[in-house]
């Protein structure tokens, strides 16, 4: 039981600064009352995750939705609310020159443009101390013979390394992937495949960010992330569910056995083992949009989530199941599995909580702390975007 509750109070899930501020599906945005104007209210925010879970210390920006003129002033105001800045996202797939793609558009001057902005992103790393560029590309093609599929590639090859080289001794990119949206017949990095061939390439510091939302139905993410940390080439998650086609829900939402399967993946992998801020560190992120449910209560049940499936993974006898396989005994290794599975966590996690001084109930907790009726009395006119926004 000391290796559970190590990880468990080891265990580190960074927030999404985007699921604090108005965001939602590319058909309607519901705007939210209270919700952040700037990047110090996500900030703040966020803060209020980590206040009750004692889980999520940091907090991931997404440029420009969190441009600033003063990032060191920003993280000093991180530090003061508990937590520190962390990942980099970059956005390449908001503007109108990028109709046809970013860094693999036709057009010379377009892929200038996205790849200069990658450029601002590691300035901006540089200055927060982070150790992250998260790279996700809206790129792709709509139609057979709209661009060539090969010279997408080449173009999406030059870019990348260009910024890998800028990259500093302690920084990393990640490289996202998704199976399609919004190109619809072909997407410059559609799978872990595409992601992990570019990274291949790029050399140590390029690792793969695995989306749990980005895959096709009935896709085996453990098997994925089995590979590449057999590899040595898984760099990070972005947890998030999706039921159908779309992601950003909740994680574990659609499938908390699918969520518990892969964090047996992790932890086979040794990825619980890794130092925190070391450059082979696995980086859990949440990457959700909440349209309906209130934003914090949102990610704090996230947080929760994780955790769970993280304590059930951690309680697999893997002894007994090594024995069971050895000996070809089909059922009887997947009832260590099932028995983990099934085992209610909830009352170890409560304990651990107040052991750090933490109400065990972080929802109830926050809930009665008045934070959500605080902020809808203080921020009038909340406007800032998100995803879908």
């Amino acid at each position: 039981m000391s290796r559970v509750t190590d990880v468990l109070n080891r265990q580190h899930i960074e927030l999404p600064s985007w699921a604090f501020a108005n965001s939602g599906t590319r058909f309607k945005v519901f705007p939210q009352a209270g919700v952040p104007r700037d990047p110090y209210e996500k900030v703040a925010d966020a803060a209020q995750v980590h206040k009750y879970t004692g889980a999520a210390p940091t907090v991931a920006l997404h440029i420009p939705w969190d441009k600033t003129d003063d990032y060191a002033d920003l993280a000093r105001f991180a530090q003061e609310q508990g937590v520190t800045l962390g990942t980099i996202n970059s956005n390449v797939f908001q503007d109108n020159d990028y109709m046809l793609g970013s860094v693999t558009n036709p057009d010379a001057g377009v892929r200038r443009k996205a790849t200069d902005h990658l450029l601002e992103c590691i300035d901006i790393m540089d200055r927060t101390g982070s150790r992250d560029l998260k790279l996700w590309f809206s790129d792709g093609i709509n139609y057979p013979g709209q661009d060539d599929i090969r010279e997408r590639q080449d173009r999406l090859a030059a870019a990348l390394a260009e910024v890998y080289a800028r990259l500093g001794d302690h920084q990393r990119m990640l490289l996202e992937y998704k199976l399609f949206e919004p190109a619809f017949y072909a997407t410059d990095v559609p799978d872990w495949g595409t992601a992990y061939a570019h990274t291949l390439t790029l050399g140590e510091k390029a690792v793969v960010c695995v989306d749990t939302g980005h895959h096709a139905p009935s896709t085996n993410i453990e098997f994925i992330v089995a590979v590449l940390l057999r590899a040595g080439k898984l760099g990070a998650f972005d947890f998030n569910s999706r039921f159908y086609a779309d992601d950003d829900l909740m994680v574990g939402a659609a499938d908390p056995f699918q969520l518990f399967r892969i964090l047996f993946e992790v932890l086979r992998g040794g990825g619980f083992d890794r130092d925190p801020g070391a450059m082979d560190e696995i980086a859990f992120m949440l990457d959700q949009c909440h349209n309906i449910e209130p934003k914090i209560p949102g990610q704090i049940r996230s947080v929760m989530n994780v955790q769970e499936a993280t304590a059930k993974a951690l309680l697999v006898d893997r002894e007994a199941l090594a024995a069971a396989q050895a000996e070809g005994d089909v059922l009887g290794a997947n009832a260590v599995f099932m028995d983990a599975y099934n085992t209610d966590v909830r009352p170890l996690l409560a304990s651990l909580r107040e052991e750090k001084g933490l109400d065990p109930d972080p929802m109830g907790a926050y809930r009665r702390s008045g934070y959500a009726e605080k902020i809808v009395a203080e921020r009038i006119g909340g406007t800032q975007a998100g995803w879908g926004a």
